[in-house]
């Protein structure tokens, strides 16, 4: 080949280097810049998730929190309301061993349960049901007859109930009936009674 020949070829190839140096440099610098703006994107998307994630993971701890303390809260109200029924049920047996004592005390309360059930009918006819002992002690002091008066009121003697004591009042008709048992009373008063119970236990 001759020296021009080599001349030619020579700058042909020392031109065909530069473009492919450049044509190099600016995918190098291409690629840098890609690789730059994916990791500020990634860096930007791991934030992200990582806020989200802490947002969550707090919502997830709150969440925890409330239940906790809404489990907390309906375990001491259980708590509480088991020592209250439990006070409940000592009155009821306390309650239950006066009736079947049948002391003054008891006949005094019983004779105000009856003469209380008979104002709230309002007749002077009445048929009244009492427990089994009650009843019996009532047949003994009135001997052959089952009817009695008390203030002007007419009672007649019904059947025995199955109650701790106190009594159920009926009009002869069986129209009115008005339930003044000890059982019944505790029942009606029990909301009023277990706020006072609960005061006097938790204050």
């Amino acid at each position: 080949m001759s020296s021009g020949t080599d001349k030619i070829v020579s700058s042909i190839m020392s031109e065909a280097q530069e473009k492919a140096d450049v044509i190099i440099q600016d995918a190098n610098a291409d690629a840098s810049a890609i690789t730059a703006n994916a990791e500020k994107t990634a860096e930007a998307e791991k934030l992200k998730i990582l806020e989200n994630g802490k947002k969550q993971s707090d919502m997830r701890y709150q969440q925890i929190i409330s239940e906790a303390k809404m489990n907390a809260r309906r375990a001491k109200l259980g708590a509480k309301e088991e020592v209250i029924e439990a006070a409940f049920n000592q009155a009821t047996g306390e309650l239950k061993a006066i009736a079947a004592e049948g002391n003054d005390d008891y006949k005094d309360s019983l004779a105000k349960m009856i003469q209380e059930a008979a104002a709230e009918i309002g007749t002077d006819d009445l048929i009244i049901h009492l427990n089994e002992a009650d009843t019996d002690k009532f047949k003994q002091d009135l001997s052959s007859s089952d009817s009695f008066e008390l203030d002007g009121i007419k009672f007649t003697l019904g059947e025995p109930i199955d109650a701790i004591g106190g009594a159920i009042l009926k009009t002869s008709n069986g129209d009115i009936e008005v339930n003044n048992t000890i059982e019944a009373r505790l029942e009606r008063y029990k909301s009023i009674l277990r706020s006072e119970v609960a005061e006097i236990l938790f204050k």
